[in-house]
């Protein structure tokens, strides 16, 4: 089907977004047509306001419109613990719990030599800096277990060794609520390994 050129060009950018396909974006388009004048503005100002204001913190390299953001300049947290994730989204998941107290560092990235990001393409001399500069006690390792996760993992834990701070990974497993005989083997032996004490 052929659409008049600003709801094409409409439905054109909103696929550009990860994880939208065709329909989702011709949804999402015709639902932002279907908006108020004033709420379509107050929606590109929303947008703007974001890309204009929000850049990385200095410390932690999360996404934020302060320097330093709100987790690293809060008096509250304990700043001994260092919880080390891939992205922003990671950081936000962590928060959600309300069970981490520490602060972060966002490494922007994962090493994944298949893609052409290398150590150097990551906030990892960052890292170590944090860690030989501050009184860190423990370091946690927050990252997927994907093959990459996996690799930037054990390149981590090699690297903060000479720093004599506790090294940590957080445990992974199955999902509240799930049967084991639908868990992928890989689920399966993290859950074993991961598994605690009663």
């Amino acid at each position: 089907m052929e659409y008049t050129k600003p709801l094409a060009k409409l439905i054109e950018y909103f696929q550009k977004l990860p994880s939208i396909g065709p329909k989702t974006a011709q949804r999402l388009a015709l639902y932002v047509i279907k908006m108020s004048e004033n709420e379509v503005r107050n929606f590109a100002e929303a947008l703007i306001d974001a890309k204009t204001t929000i850049s990385y913190c200095d410390v932690c390299f999360n996404m934020s419109s302060a320097n330093p953001c709100e987790i690293c300049s809060n008096p509250t947290r304990n700043k001994s613990i260092v919880c080390v994730v891939a992205e922003t989204k990671d950081l936000m998941a962590i928060e959600k719990t309300n069970e981490y107290s520490g602060v972060y560092h966002v490494l922007q990235g994962l090493i994944s030599p298949i893609d052409g990001i290398g150590p150097d393409d990551i906030r990892i001399k960052e890292l170590l800096f944090r860690v030989n500069q501050n009184n860190i006690t423990e370091v946690i390792l927050a990252l997927n277990p994907s093959v990459e996760g996996e690799a930037t993992s054990l390149y981590l834990s090699k690297l903060l060794k000479p720093f004599n701070v506790k090294i940590t990974r957080i445990a992974f497993g199955l999902p509240m609520g799930s049967e084991l005989e639908y868990a992928d083997e890989m689920t399966l032996a993290k859950a074993l390994e991961g598994r605690v004490e009663l």
